[in-house]
C-alpha cells in the first residue's frame, strides 16, 4: 500500500481538528436560529470567505494551468454542484437530528462514514486491504467507547444523523472522484454556494423567513462556523484528500470525535473516564495502523481488474 503522504495527513488532521473545536459553535448557533437558517448562513459565508482566496491563487497562475481550467469548467462545475449537494443535505440531517439525540450518539453515529465509505468503494470497483478493514473495525470500537454511554436504541434523531453519515460519505467519495481533475479551492467555493442555496429553500418551507435581529444575535457562531469549519476545514478536506486512498482519509477525518472531547478536556476542563481515553488511543491505533506498509506491492485501492 503507497503510504499517505505527511503533507496530505497533515491537511487532513487540521481539517479533523478545526471540526472537532467546532462543534460548540454549530449547537449554540441554534439557540436563536433554526437548523437550515444556521446552515444556509454558514455555507455563504464559507462562500464568500473564499471568493477572495481564489482571485489571488488564480493571479499566480501561469498561462497552461488556467487554459487548462477553462477546458475543465464543465467538470468543475458538475463537481461543485455534487459536493455542495452532497454536503447541504448531509450538514441539514446532523443539524435537525442533533436536537433529538445526545451528543455521544450524534457523534459516534456520523461516525459511522468510516465503515460506509470502503463499502461504497466496493460499488465502484475498488478493494480495500484487509489490514484496512482491522483498521476500520478497530475505530469503531474507538468510536464507540469514546462517544457512547447510553443504549443503542435507535431514534428519530439517531436515523437523521445515521443519513447524515451516508451523505457525508457520498461527499468523500465525490471528492475522491473530482479534486484531481480541478482546482480544489474553486471546486469549495462553489459547493459552499450551492449548499447555501438548498438550506435556503428549506428554510423558507420549514422556517419561514430569517429574522435579522436573530441572526444577527448568532452572528460569532455562524462566522465561526462559516469562516473555519466551513470555508476552511472544508477546502482543506479537498485539498488534502486528493490523490489518497477515501477510506484512510474517513479514518484520519474521524479523529475529529476524538478532537472534540480533548478539546473539551483541555479547554473547558470536562473530565475524561478511563473508557473515554481507552477510546481515543484505540483511534489513534487505528489511524497508525492503516498507515503501516504492505508487504505486498500496490496500492490497497486500486481499480478491480475486470
Amino acid at each position: 500500500m503507497k503510504n499517505l503522504p505527511a503533507k496530505n495527513l497533515g491537511i487532513l488532521f487540521l481539517t479533523a481538528f478545526i471540526w472537532g473545536t467546532a462543534f460548540v459553535a454549530q449547537s449554540v448557533g441554534m439557540d436563536h436560529i433554526g437548523p437550515f437558517t444556521f446552515n444556509s448562513a454558514r455555507s455563504f459565508v464559507g462562500g464568500i470567505a473564499l471568493i477572495p482566496v481564489v482571485l489571488v491563487f488564480n493571479r499566480f497562475k501561469t498561462l497552461e494551468r488556467r487554459q487548462e481550467e477553462r477546458a475543465n469548467r464543465k467538470t468543475l462545475l458538475i463537481g461543485g454542484l455534487c459536493c455542495g449537494a452532497a454536503l447541504g443535505v448531509a450538514s441539514t440531517l446532523q443539524q435537525v437530528g442533533i436536537q433529538y439525540t445526545t451528543v455521544g450518539k450524534a457523534g459516534f453515529v456520523t461516525a459511522l462514514y468510516i465503515v460506509i465509505v470502503p463499502i461504497l468503494g466496493l460499488f465502484f470497483h475498488k478493494k480495500v486491504s484487509p489490514k484496512l478493514w482491522v483498521s476500520v473495525v478497530i475505530a469503531i470500537v474507538g468510536l464507540y467507547l469514546l462517544c457512547m454511554s447510553g443504549s443503542l436504541t435507535l431514534q428519530l434523531g439517531d436515523f437523521l444523523v445515521l443519513l447524515c453519515a451516508f451523505c457525508f460519505s457520498v461527499h468523500i467519495m465525490v471528492i475522491d472522484h473530482f479534486s484531481p481533475k480541478v482546482d480544489g479551492v474553486q471546486m469549495s467555493c462553489i459547493q459552499f454556494f450551492v449548499a447555501g442555496i438548498l438550506s435556503g429553500v428549506g428554510m423558507l418551507v420549514a422556517e419561514g423567513a430569517p429574522d435579522p435581529h436573530a441572526v444577527l444575535i448568532s452572528w460569532m457562531p455562524i462566522l465561526y462556523a462559516g469562516v473555519l469549519s466551513s470555508g476552511v476545514a472544508y477546502t482543506l478536506q479537498i485539498i488534502g484528500q486528493k490523490g489518497v486512498n477515501p477510506t484512510i482519509a474517513s479514518l484520519v477525518l474521524s479523529l475529529e470525535s476524538v478532537i472534540s472531547v480533548l478539546a473539551g478536556w483541555v479547554i473547558l476542563g470536562q473530565s475524561m473516564s478511563g473508557r473515554e481515553i481507552l477510546g481515543c488511543v484505540l483511534m489513534f491505533a487505528a489511524i497508525i495502523l492503516a498507515q503501516l506498509p504492505d508487504r505486498a506491492k500496490g496500492s490497497s485501492l486500486e481499480k478491480v481488474k475486470t
